[in-house]
């Protein structure tokens, strides 16, 4: 399926779209206005931007978004923004959560929002075990027509013969992972290889994914998410290019001279994950305000730090024309 970026797209099925390898997938913050409300017209602004600069899709109110943050209006008032801020041009997907029944819940109203899927967050604090885990994704992925990519982290952690049946049910299209056991992915690939038919994706759902994309590539997992794309789009579209390219120098250089020293910083931080990703953004030149609770806001020396980060990764571009 050859598509060009920016083409709309919307009648194809969601896994065919997320294939189609045009730019990261792009987690957008969540915008809040002075008094700490949703600013609607600053994050349609922002997606708006994402999308135009090359993402290959959204994923709305996710972990980057904020979807803990958010109360059911605000989650559907956001999702129906950012698909009014596609276009049509990318598929936009919606984070669902908590319990099996509020994470329905969600997952309506993003359909009702027009979203094109649903990535499931982990439920909420309880550590089940494994049939349990595949019964809450088996009715979320029942409760509406969206597909669903089901998201490995946390409490989250599936045997690859729990993956196998997650793959083998009606709407589940693949599973993002954020817990980083490569070998543990690497008999999750095989078992679902072997035992189910057809496509299934894998994206690398790890913080700040470009750091780890190497090893995630050699295991055949080539979707990542972006949270870089947020505030520095031109970086994480250049690392896209050059990792899909075989364009070592690039990959290395910005390896070397942006996303270690980013990820080494994202490290001095309880929540930076988050909270210095939403200050690069403002440092972009975009004031989507700060990070509700329970994050907080980086320090302001490292909000310094992250600037040089940021000017030497744009630097790097330049060096690599």
């Amino acid at each position: 399926m050859n598509m060009e970026p920016g083409e709309l797209v919307t009648s194809a099925p969601l896994a065919a779209r997320l294939n189609i390898p045009s730019g990261p997938l792009f987690f957008p913050v969540t915008a809040y206005g002075p008094d700490g409300s949703v600013d609607l017209d600053t994050y349609r602004t922002h997606v708006r931007r994402g999308v135009e600069a090359g993402a290959a899709a959204v994923f709305a109110c996710c972990g980057t978004g904020e979807f803990h943050a958010l109360t059911p209006e605000e989650f559907e008032a956001c999702v129906r923004v950012a698909v009014e801020a596609a276009e049509g041009r990318v598929p936009v997907v919606a984070g669902a959560g908590y319990g099996t029944a509020l994470a329905i819940r969600y997952a309506r109203l993003a359909e009702a929002a027009g979203a094109d899927g649903l990535l499931a967050m982990p439920p909420y604090l309880v550590v089940a075990g494994q049939e349990g885990l595949l019964r809450h994704y088996r009715e979320l992925a029942a409760a509406t027509a969206l597909p669903v990519i089901v998201y490995q982290r946390d409490n989250a952690v599936f045997t690859p013969e729990t993956v196998v049946e997650l793959a083998r049910t009606d709407g589940i299209i693949g599973l993002k992972d954020g817990l980083g056991d490569l070998d543990l992915m690497q008999r999750v690939v095989s078992a679902v290889r072997s035992e189910v038919p057809g496509d299934f994706l894998y994206f690398n759902g790890l913080p700040t994914a470009e750091q780890t994309q190497l090893a995630y590539r050699a295991l055949g997992v080539t979707l990542y998410s972006s949270a870089v794309f947020c505030f520095a789009p031109e970086i994480a579209l250049a690392f896209h290019q050059a990792l899909r390219n075989g364009d070592d120098s690039v990959v290395e250089k910005l390896l070397d001279g942006f996303y270690r020293p980013f990820v080494e910083l994202r490290a001095q931080g309880r929540g930076y994950a988050v909270a210095l990703v939403k200050a690069g953004v403002r440092l972009r030149g975009l004031d989507v305000g700060e990070v509700r609770p329970p994050l907080h806001e980086p320090t302001g020396d490292h909000v310094k730090q992250l600037a040089e980060v940021i000017e030497r990764g744009y630097a790097l571009l330049e060096e690599a024309k």
